[in-house]
């Protein structure tokens, strides 16, 4: 049983075929612009470019606000490591700063002294990435006020958070640039796929001649500059238009799961279900829960063990990228935050794509556990 399974059915079924019986089998067509559209007003901005995947959406938002080699992106130490490898791509170097400890999420103080510090040494701050841990907006109330005093432009990471909402706006509005992903594990999918958000035309503009090889409006092929092959197909967009006619039936399944983990975890010392209470904004993209092995006696490490027995997938929240053998070295602000939730949190199945059964099956699983 997998963590966070696509959910997919007829509707999909049925749109894919209208895809591929339109003939519009390469990439870009009706579907794609379509999609576009939906997704720009669901997320109430003016443009979206949709793209292979939320990396690809990064990166080139990256390289709009101008990172490259000589700069610095800051990045949350606990994210995924396709955020930090996007700055990567781009020549600059990601710098990492630690979470708030009950929502995961980029830590407003620790950011604000990052900045102070990095830019009273003369270091030139190309762009801040704040992740929607979870499907948690990060508290963009807070950090984009910091940014702006420091002149510092934001990219959202919204990779996790498409249906999520801070302060009454919609994950991906925030930013000057923000990315989605509809990777085969997110609250809906494309199979593989991405989106890049924005409200300035010529942005958009740049971004759709960047990930389509940056081909020069001639007979010929011409290119006067590097570009990618970045675009998302037009059978994919159709996948896409259907799964967001059920992104909020999906996200109702979700947190509906979570809160039958918030019950089953209720009265056991030293657990909390992670992100809650306050999720009421959020998609309930993965449920996780944080275990204190002194006051519960037993371990996230157990628990997994106890699933992973009866072929039931759980794991460790995001491994922080201070920790990544990869990153080894970089300039971090931590608290070490990151690193408490690293080490007591567990993430356990949450798609909606589970059936009844499924649900069950992971329930008597964990009261046989506890009940151990």
């Amino acid at each position: 049983m997998l963590l966070s399974p696509p959910d997919v059915g007829p509707l999909e079924e049925e749109m894919v075929v209208e895809a591929v019986r339109s003939g519009w089998i390469a990439p870009l067509g009706p579907m794609v612009e379509a999609f576009e559209a939906v997704i720009a007003e669901r997320c109430g901005r003016q443009h979206a470019v949709a793209l292979s995947s939320g990396t690809a959406a990064l990166h080139l938002a990256l390289l709009e606000v101008g990172a490259c080699a000589g700069t610095v992106v800051l990045v949350p130490a606990l994210t995924f490591a396709a955020t930090a490898n996007a700055v990567v791509y781009t020549g600059a170097e990601p710098v990492f700063v630690d979470c708030e400890s009950k929502s995961g999420n980029l830590d407003p103080h620790l950011l604000e002294s990052a900045l102070r510090q990095l830019q009273g040494e003369g270091v030139f701050v190309a762009a801040v990435v704040p992740v929607d841990l979870l499907g948690r907006c990060a508290d963009y109330t807070r950090i984009l006020p910091i940014c702006e005093r420091y002149g510092v432009p934001v990219v959202s990471d919204a990779a996790e958070s498409l249906g999520s909402s801070h302060e009454g706006r919609p994950a991906g509005s925030f930013g000057q640039m923000a990315a989605l992903s509809f990777n085969g594990n997110k609250i809906m999918t494309t199979s593989g796929g991405g989106m890049l958000l924005t409200d300035d035309a010529a942005t958009a503009d740049r971004i759709r001649y960047l990930s389509t090889q940056a081909r020069q409006p001639t007979v010929h092929y011409e290119h006067t500059e590097i570009g990618y092959n970045y675009r998302l197909s037009n059978v994919l967009a159709a996948l896409g238009l259907a799964q967001l006619e059920r992104l909020d039936e999906m996200i109702g399944r979700r947190r509906a799961l979570r809160q039958q983990y918030v019950d089953l975890f209720a009265g056991q010392p030293g657990v909390t279900v992670f992100q809650h209470p306050g999720e009421e904004a959020d998609n309930c993209w993965l449920t996780a829960v944080c275990i204190e092995p002194m006051e519960a006696g037993w371990s996230a490490d157990d628990l997994r063990k106890a699933l992973d027995a009866v072929d039931i997938e759980s794991r460790p929240i995001w491994k922080p990228m201070h920790q990544q053998p990869v990153f080894a070295g970089a300039r971090s602000f931590l608290s070490g935050e990151s690193d408490h939730v690293f080490a007591t949190g567990l993430t356990l199945p949450s798609g909606s794509a589970l059936k009844p059964k499924d649900v069950d099956r992971v329930v008597a699983t964990v009261r046989k556990f506890l009940g151990a």
